[in-house]
């Protein structure tokens, strides 16, 4: 049964009624501070990203830092005081930049009185994951920062940020591909971004499960766990089967199959993420067996 924005995004992707999504929802709209704002044309222009535009689900606007200087290099990085290697994103054309964009006040973001976050993407910033893009996905609007060079001047993170953000422990040539990896999966948790929104919910990191005696209500839904080993047709690819579970028909044996792949992918790749995962008894009787205790 389809729920009333699923029925809406179908019309939207149907039709092409570009104003219906519009008129009964409030678009997100994501601010991207960059000095390359073409890096975003393809990211933006393809998959759920282009169709949550397409839908009016999400408005995101382009701003080149290196319109807001003065002087006629452009000029959007300066040496570090105190000597280093590399240079520093400039304040001014960040702060310039901001200005004209109307965002909430610092305090009113960090209070939550204003469903807004301005984010410095940033090496020592909090790692995203799922849970950070689930409560990111609750806002109404995200600007992003894309630092370069060797850092961001720090009154950009005291004075105009009210968070820095990750996305992995490694270093990368500026906040770009950040700000790329953060709207992607900030926008497809946004309710009719996704085909079928369940989906969002029976993913990889996803904790919310429902449990029951014997694990999460649903077949599908990870609990924080890695997700499940995935087939499709054909049933025998290159003397490759498919698990024969998968075929019989037999729900429960589904489910259990799942769980317990589930669990020893998770052990296997990431068993840090069992700690805290939701775990019920059976999972743990499933566990120790994988375990040969």
């Amino acid at each position: 049964m389809f729920s009333f924005v699923s029925f809406l995004s179908f019309v939207v992707k149907r039709f092409g009624f570009k104003l219906v999504a519009r008129s009964c929802f409030s678009a997100m709209k994501v601010d991207l501070l960059t000095i390359f704002p073409d890096f975003f044309r393809g990211p933006l222009d393809f998959g759920i990203l282009r169709r949550a535009r397409e839908a009016g689900l999400v408005e995101v606007s382009l701003h080149d830092l290196r319109d807001f200087t003065r002087d006629k290099h452009r000029t959007v990085d300066d040496r570090p005081f105190g000597g280093g290697e590399g240079m520093v994103l400039k304040p001014e054309p960040i702060f310039e930049c901001m200005d004209t964009l109307g965002v909430a006040p610092r305090a009113e973001r960090l209070s939550g009185s204003a469903r807004q976050s301005v984010i410095l993407l940033s090496a020592q910033g909090r790692k995203l994951d799922q849970a950070l893009a689930q409560e990111l996905a609750t806002l109404d609007r995200l600007v992003l920062i894309c630092g370069r060079y060797e850092g961001v001047d720090e009154r950009v993170s005291d004075y105009l940020a009210d968070r820095e953000v990750s996305i992995g422990d490694y270093v990368l040539s500026g906040g770009e591909l950040g700000a790329a990896v953060i709207v992607d999966t900030v926008v497809r948790l946004i309710p009719g971004a996704v085909g079928n929104q369940d989906s969002t919910r029976q993913e990889s990191f996803t904790a919310h499960a429902e449990l029951e005696r014997d694990g999460p209500s649903s077949t599908c839904v990870s609990g924080g766990l890695l997700d499940y080993p995935h087939y499709t047709r054909p049933a025998e690819f290159r003397g490759m089967p498919v698990p024969e579970v998968l075929v019989n028909g037999n729900h429960d044996e589904i489910r259990r199959w799942r769980r317990r792949t589930a669990l020893e992918k998770t052990l296997r790749n990431r068993p840090d993420l069992l700690d805290p995962a939701a775990l019920s008894e059976d999972d743990r009787k499933l566990l120790a067996q994988i375990q040969g205790r």
